[in-house]
């Protein structure tokens, strides 16, 4: 067994500055404690042991005082604690180790909710993990209307929150509500709630605005103490353990037991019922040793690691210096994609975007579209009356494209054909600027030859989004044979500011996230044509958790641009894309997929793909699927499609859903042991030992 502090010699600490304050109306004194990592929000306050300690001593001084009415924590600004610092946590070998973890947050924490006098935890900024549960400890809490992120993360890496959380939170907002925010949330891309929702779950009971937050609370606090406000929570309703058994089906959908830990947590939900404090703890102690062992967690670790760095310094990426300001911008058609784009550039970029397209009724109908999304925004208080007025007028149509004459980026979301994007970008070209930039959302074609007969092919690139796309955060950057350093940090410096992950990309044939998945596909089709059950090929990989089955997702993007993209692949690479005869003939029965009303099978699409005499058994089918993966992979880094394997990590998380349990589809392919040869360079992206 180690000690756990020498795991953390690089740990930023918070720590655990005291002061008084004499609270008003003669309540008595507030000993209050700021957490403070020294730093601004840019770096959150963490706990590690050193934290932790910080912390624990603060509580010694103020645990001491006999003329204390309140204790009160709060965070630095923009901030109150964002959990566990969790860079040694990777590195511990033993399982009596990683229970120390456990054991040490709550031994601190539950001393907030121990002592001899109330305690307050004013909410000022974001909290998530550790962070929130330090406020559920305490006896009161308020929570700023201004809070952007307020989370229960830890089932999304592979952990359980295990310093209280999974006790204390059903026990007082009930086990729905808990769910949601320990299971549910995290598992939908890790969502997180802001501090209206806080207070409206029951978390914290009142709610201030952020200008004068710290004032109002403490006015708040001392109401409290002297019998003026009396604090009032709703008992949890609904039957416990039917709820954590409905939860439990939920997650066997979502993951099909692919990871344990939402599973750990759910159990340890199902026990807060009737378990006491210190059984709790102790419960959610063992947890969290196991997990933290698992491989799980070692995988989580990684996906968070790239996410959270590597999409924060994308390879490649030219001197942001070298990008260009942008006033206006137009968009190439006003059907679905393009209108969803145009939304996106107003609201991020705040300058005006105008629409284009064939007749003046397509143009109502997108901007109709527009309209009404704004509307939905505004009915869900994501943005204010005023904010809404001013994006609707941001957004405007043109039949013709001398609207573009002074836009600085101009991108294009028509029809999936390489002769009509290059008439596309032919037309706009003699309107726009030479330095206005020419994006495609193109998702198959190549770069190189759409720009081929422009004046200025350095001002091409593209800009892939992924459906839908104000939710999906991968933008795929691709850059042409021609198209200049100036162009590509434009293009990186308007995917940051629309707020997605930007990677860059070789103008290979379907880039990085549709190649990969159509081969995926591929394979598994190919299988169902040669005479597989379509139901054991649909579920030849449930164990692995990816979001969609596969002819799931193709219900989703459509038999129609799947075939296309097959197609286009089939062209450049004919012997590891063939492009099937059923899936053709699927397409021309203008079914949506093999799925009908209700989402069950629909028997003639079925029977479409009927005829093959070689069937294979479901592990055959996983395994050609793997093998075929880790195949396209090492040749698309053998062909610098991207920097290096944690880009394509990156993109299959952000882009194709890929789990984030598995770690990324490279060392998961290199685990499984179908990749060779490995993938990554040793100690550049392996998982922690």
């Amino acid at each position: 067994m180690s000690d756990i502090r020498d795991l953390f010699t690089d740990e930023v600490v918070t720590k655990a500055l005291v002061r008084d304050v004499e609270l008003p109306g003669g309540a008595g004194t507030l000993a209050l404690i700021t957490l403070d990592n020294g730093f601004d929000h840019t770096k959150p306050n963490t706990f590690g042991p050193g934290g932790l300690m910080s912390l624990s001593d603060a509580l010694d001084t103020v645990a001491g005082r006999t003329e204390l009415a309140a204790v009160g924590v709060t965070g630095k600004p923009f901030i109150f604690g964002v959990g566990a610092d969790l860079k040694g946590v990777g590195h511990i070998a033993d399982r009596e180790t990683a229970l120390q973890i456990g054991r040490l947050g709550h031994s601190v924490f539950r001393r907030l909710g121990e002592l001899p006098v109330p305690s307050f935890a004013f909410v000022n900024g974001a909290a998530m993990g550790g962070g929130v549960e330090i406020a559920l400890h305490c006896t009161y809490r308020t929570v700023s209307s201004g809070v952007p992120a307020f989370a229960l993360p830890e089932c999304f890496l592979g952990l359980v929150p295990g310093w209280g959380g999974t006790y204390l939170l059903p026990r007082l907002i009930g086990p729905e509500a808990a769910i949601k925010l320990i299971i549910e949330n995290p598992l939908s891309q890790n969502r997180m709630i802001k501090g209206r929702d806080v207070f409206s779950l029951g978390v914290a009971d009142a709610i201030f605005e952020p200008a004068d937050f710290l004032e109002e609370s403490l006015r708040w606090a001392a109401g409290v103490l002297r019998g003026e406000t009396t604090v009032v929570r709703r008992e949890p309703e609904g039957d416990w353990t039917q709820t954590v058994e409905a939860a439990r089906g939920l997650v066997d959908l979502k993951l099909r037991g692919s990871s344990p830990a939402p599973y750990r947590a759910l159990d340890l939900i199902a026990q807060a019922r009737t378990a006491t404090r210190d059984e709790g703890f102790a419960a959610e102690d063992e947890a969290l040793a196991d997990l933290i062992m698992s491989d799980e967690l070692r995988a989580g670790l990684y996906s968070f690691d790239l996410v959270q760095r590597r999409a924060k310094r994308p390879a490649g990426a030219p001197d942001k210096s070298l990008a260009r300001k942008i006033t206006k911008v137009g968009v190439v058609g006003a059907g679905l994609m393009a209108s969803q784009f145009a939304l996106l550039f107003a609201r991020r970029l705040q300058v005006p975007v105008v629409l284009t397209d064939l007749d003046q009724e397509r143009i109502d109908k997108g901007l109709a579209y527009i309209h009404a999304e704004v509307g939905k925004l505004q009915s869900k208080g994501r943005v204010s009356a005023d904010e809404a007025s001013r994006l609707r007028g941001l957004v405007s149509g043109s039949l013709t494209k001398d609207a573009f004459a002074d836009a600085d980026f101009v991108i294009e979301a028509v029809f999936e054909d390489l002769a009509v994007k290059q008439k596309v970008f032919a037309e706009v070209e003699e309107v726009v600027t030479p330095e206005c930039v020419l994006a495609t959302n193109t998702s198959s074609l190549s770069v190189t030859k759409m720009a081929s007969d422009l004046k200025h092919p350095e001002r091409v690139v593209g800009f892939h989004f992924f459906n839908p796309v104000a939710v999906m955060p991968l933008l795929e950057i691709v850059r042409g044979d021609k198209t200049d350093d100036a162009t590509v940090a434009t293009a990186f410096a308007v995917g940051k500011t629309l707020r997605k992950s930007c990677v860059l990309v070789k103008d290979a044939p379907a880039f990085v996230v549709n190649r990969l998945l159509t081969r995926f596909m591929g394979e598994v089709i190919g299988a169902v044509d040669e005479g597989t059950p379509l139901e054991v090929a649909e579920h030849a990989l449930d164990d692995l958790g990816l979001p969609l089955t596969p002819f799931t997702l193709l219900q989703l993007v459509g038999p129609a641009v799947a075939l296309h993209v097959a197609e286009t692949l089939h062209e450049a690479f004919p012997d590891r894309f063939p492009v099937s005869a059923n899936m053709a003939a699927l397409v021309a029965s203008g079914k949506p997929g093999v799925y009908g009303a209700g989402f069950s099978l629909d028997p003639e699409a079925v029977a479409i793909f009927g005829g093959g005499d070689s069937p294979s058994t479901a592990e055959e089918v996983r395994r050609r699927a793997l093998e075929a993966l880790a195949e396209e992979v090492r040749l698309m880094l053998d062909e610098g499609v991207v920097a290096a394997a944690q880009d394509i990590d990156l993109c299959m998380i952000l882009g194709a859903g890929w789990p984030f349990h598995l770690g990324g589809i490279t060392p998961y392919l290199d685990r499984e042991g179908v990749s060779s040869p490995r993938f990554l360079a040793p100690g550049v992206a392996s998982l922690p030992a």
